[in-house]
């Protein structure tokens, strides 16, 4: 036999038994908050055309998809990313809807990156979106439901930072950086790679007290208060703007008692460049990457011919069970299984016994004894599949 047959492509992996069960009974907590939150289950294709993740809509890379040809030869892709999709559908079932609208939802999503850092190629995620909404209340929804999410998977230790993208492009906008250099220094502000981004303004000839302006946004980072010393660095309205939509956030979910989780940070920009007000991120020790990212994007569903504001956010379900296993919380499977063993005269009663505890709810496996094996054996099993032994 060939052994290679056995293994899986880099960035995928096998799920089963206990793993894969407390990752289903995760995810069916997550979806029950999200629908006590009134949010309406939501199905898109795994795959769509390419355009719906086009540069024009801004979502990842295109050299980072994964793309496939139909008969007919239109270039497909797996889906990278959700909102995207759901923008799509929204526009074209609920174009004359003005009324909120709100949507949740799960399942995989496809990046063909090469630079993985240990991340999957394939993943699980599972999240919200809340369209025709532009309030402040919607962004506080957001984020106080994302944040009972990760308390009712059992997290304990862990903080959701918020910025606004629209502090940053305000920014440039008064210092005359144009929008192609703007999207160059993203990356590197986000990543508070100070070096980078003052390389890529001095081989673009920017002044030197545009650069100092500009790197400025890699220190403002904390609490509340030092996010709002930075209107003081800025006249541009759009800026001072955001800073004030955050303070009047702030406000909201302190008043939710939410405080304790929250950071901000300017300087948090997204990949995704759909997005255009408030961005958020949550993050717990265990990983190296955020366990769940959202933001507002008011101008994506436009893409599909409806004018509506939106926002929404993802939880990739295989890095928060990662988290929890790490910071050893991990999440039950779910009732425990019986192992119901009986003799070959026992049968009857076998069955009659375990009919009785599947009504109750238990999930229940008959086995005959084999004569050739010992009792040690038969616990061997079931203590390796979770089960608890009975016999008959």
């Amino acid at each position: 036999m060939n052994n290679k047959l056995l293994h899986t492509p880099e960035g995928v992996r096998d799920l089963y038994g206990q793993e894969y069960a407390a990752k289903v009974r995760l995810q069916e907590e997550l979806l029950h908050r999200f629908h006590l939150y009134g949010y309406e289950d939501i199905q898109t294709p795994t795959f769509e055309f390419f355009d719906i993740f086009s540069s024009n809509i801004g979502t990842i890379p295109s050299n980072e998809l994964f793309k496939f040809f139909d008969k007919e030869g239109n270039t497909l892709v797996l889906r990278p990313d959700f909102t995207p999709s759901i923008a799509r559908c929204v526009a074209k079932y609920y174009m004359d809807e003005t009324m909120p609208v709100r949507f949740c939802y799960q399942g995989n999503t496809f990046m063909n990156g090469s630079d993985l850092q240990g991340r999957l190629k394939e993943s699980t995620q599972i999240g919200v979106e809340l369209i025709n909404e532009d309030r402040v209340e919607a962004d506080a929804e957001m984020i106080a439901l994302m944040i009972e999410s990760l308390k009712c998977a059992g997290l304990k230790e862990f903080q959701v930072t918020i910025g606004n993208v629209e502090y940053f492009k305000g920014l440039c906008e008064e210092c005359g950086i144009d929008p192609e250099l703007e999207l160059e220094l993203r990356d590197s502000i986000s990543n508070k790679n100070y070096f980078l981004a003052e390389t890529t303004m001095q081989a673009n000839n920017i002044p030197d007290e545009v650069q100092d302006k500009i790197l400025k946004v890699t220190e403002m980072f904390g609490s509340i208060d030092k996010i709002l010393n930075a209107a003081k660095l800025v006249k541009n309205e759009r800026s001072i703007n955001a800073i004030n939509r955050l303070k009047a956030l702030h406000d909201i979910l302190s008043k939710l008692q939410m405080d304790r989780y929250l950071t901000y940070d300017i300087g948090m920009l997204s990949k995704y460049h759909y997005y255009t007000g408030v961005i958020f991120k949550a993050y717990s020790y265990g990983t190296g990457d955020a366990i769940g990212k959202g933001g507002r994007y008011d101008n994506l569903l436009s893409e599909f011919g409806k004018e509506a504001p939106a926002i929404g956010f993802a939880i990739v379900l295989d890095d928060l069970y990662l988290t929890l296993r790490r910071q050893g919380l991990d999440f039950e499977a779910g009732k425990e299984a019986l192992l119901l063993l009986y003799e070959k005269d026992q049968e009857s009663e076998a069955y009659q016994k375990a009919e009785k505890y599947r009504k109750d709810g238990i999930r229940t496996i008959l086995m005959q004894k084999d004569a050739i094996k010992t009792r040690a054996s038969y616990e061997q099993y079931a203590q390796s599949f979770g089960y608890k032994l009975e016999e008959v």
